[in-house]
């Protein structure tokens, strides 16, 4: 079978020469994945391209770089019998032919060289299976043995073999059921999704970080509540990520209920994705509520309360991070922040504002936040759309508010207007405890509006202060 656009997308540089290469070498090679696979479904072509040579895949890969002759060289990967180089911004990647077997410790392969039929047994799922050829005698053919185009067309995941073993070989693939599901759209296959219940315990073998980048390009898809409700039903978040998980259900004590925290949560981050593709303000997103489960109470005349939990889930995310091998830097400070102030603007959005609760929030959540207030009008869930309109109405006053007091104080960014070394030299004193003191009682004043945030306003707080300490001042 020959599709008119696949023959399109083929008629390039990289795929003539491909065949020209492959024709003098008599090997057979095909494209074959998502670059197929995205053709197929109308998608723009991809850059990455992966090449399955029925033979030495980087021997082709070294014969095709120098004729295209790319910036980069090509890099070999011998243990897997891989190659690949850059070329237009295009990752270009050729692998032999091969078989592979498994043990039950290890997500990693023992591979022999195969044939197609064998190369084409070892995918994932049968949209992924679809190759098209690239020799002179198949040139644009369409190779399709599990019947991939009909499940693209019935928007299916589903395994080329028997599930339990494509899952139990390895269960990172489970992962990527859900992932594809998300991103594509589509319902995974019966006997896969059971196939995915059956052999959850696998997981366990898969790194955190190979976890961690399927859960990423879920975060990143425009509606990522469908994966984490697909993750949940089959029990592999609770393997994963039990502090989601946790969050799962309604108690009723004395007729008081509280609402479920977990579908709450992703209703959130699907409410955050059209505003943002910050995939960091996203995570946070996931888990501003994970303090929840923890911090859940009950108290007569009160009712259910979650006190803290802004700061207990703020603390949690060092170890999911870490759980899950994310970075422990800036990134992760980023999360812990948004999620410990995640209640500072609604707070503020239910009273009477005043300048100085502004700058506070300016000061403390300094270029963040935006983002912050982002999360705040997410976290909006209500289906009251009288009240959804009130408590987004009272965001667009912070976030006025907000404009206001920064343009007239410069709260975001706050430098000191008084260096410590200016204390020090004014005083003639040397390093010590009160240009602390000096240096506090400034930012107090600015941030309670006493003073203006300029050097003048500064300095007369700085000597005021200076003899109430009985600092000795350096007449000039």
């Amino acid at each position: 079978m020959i599709n008119n656009k696949i023959l399109k997308a083929i008629n390039n540089n990289i795929f003539e020469t491909i065949k020209k290469h492959s024709d003098e070498l008599n090997i057979e090679c095909y494209v074959i994945g998502g670059y197929v696979r995205d053709l197929l479904l109308n998608k723009s072509a991809p850059k990455d391209i992966d090449v399955l040579v029925i033979g030495n895949g980087i021997e082709m890969a070294k014969k095709v770089s120098n004729e295209l002759n790319p910036k980069e060289k090509v890099k070999v990967f011998k243990n897997f019998g891989t190659a690949m180089f850059k070329f237009n911004n295009i990752e270009v990647e050729f692998v032999g032919s091969r078989k592979e077997s498994y043990n039950q410790s290890s997500r990693n392969p023992i591979v022999k060289l195969g044939t197609l039929e064998d190369d084409l047994n070892r995918r994932d799922f049968t949209i992924n299976a679809i190759g098209v050829g690239l020799n002179s005698k198949n040139w644009g053919k369409l190779i399709d043995n599990f019947n991939g185009i009909e499940d693209l067309k019935n928007g299916l995941i589903k395994t080329p073999l028997d599930p339990l073993k494509t899952f139990s070989d390895d269960p990172l693939r489970m992962l990527r059921a859900i992932r594809f599901s998300c991103q594509l759209n589509f319902k995974i296959h019966t006997d896969s999704l059971n196939g995915i219940i059956s052999e959850k315990d696998r997981i366990k073998i898969i790194s955190g970080e190979r976890i961690a980048d399927e859960l990423n390009k879920i975060i990143m898809t425009q509606k990522p509540s469908t994966g984490f409700k697909i993750l949940e039903s089959t029990g592999i978040l609770k393997l994963i990520l039990p502090e989601l998980t946790a969050l799962k259900g309604i108690d009723e004590i004395d007729g008081q209920k509280h609402k479920d925290n977990f579908y709450h949560t992703l209703e959130v981050l699907d409410n955050i994705c059209p505003n943002t593709n910050n995939i960091w303000l996203r995570w946070a997103a996931l888990l501003h509520d994970v303090g929840k489960a923890p911090t859940k109470r009950f108290a007569k005349n009160i009712g259910w309360t979650f006190h803290g939990h802004e700061l207990k889930g703020s603390k949690m995310v060092y170890n999911i991070f870490k759980r899950l091998n994310m970075p422990l830097n800036n990134k992760m400070k980023y999360v812990q922040k948004i999620i410990f102030m995640s209640s500072r603007p609604i707070v503020l959005s239910n009273n009477n504002i005043s300048d100085s609760a502004i700058r506070r929030l300016i000061y403390d959540a300094q270029q963040d936040v935006d983002d912050l207030l982002t999360l705040c009008e997410a976290d909006i869930t209500t289906k009251n759309l009288q009240r959804f309109r009130k408590y987004l109405n009272n965001f667009k006053m912070v976030r006025t508010k907000i404009v206001e007091v920064e343009k007239r104080d410069h709260i975001r960014n706050f430098q000191p207007p008084i260096s410590g070394e200016e204390i020090m030299s004014y005083f003639n004193i040397n390093p010590g405890k009160e240009i602390g003191v000096i240096k506090e009682l400034i930012k107090e004043s600015i941030l309670d509006g006493e003073i203006k945030n300029d050097y003048e306003s500064a300095k007369l707080i700085m000597i005021k202060k200076g003899k109430a300490l009985g600092l000795i001042k350096n007449e000039k």
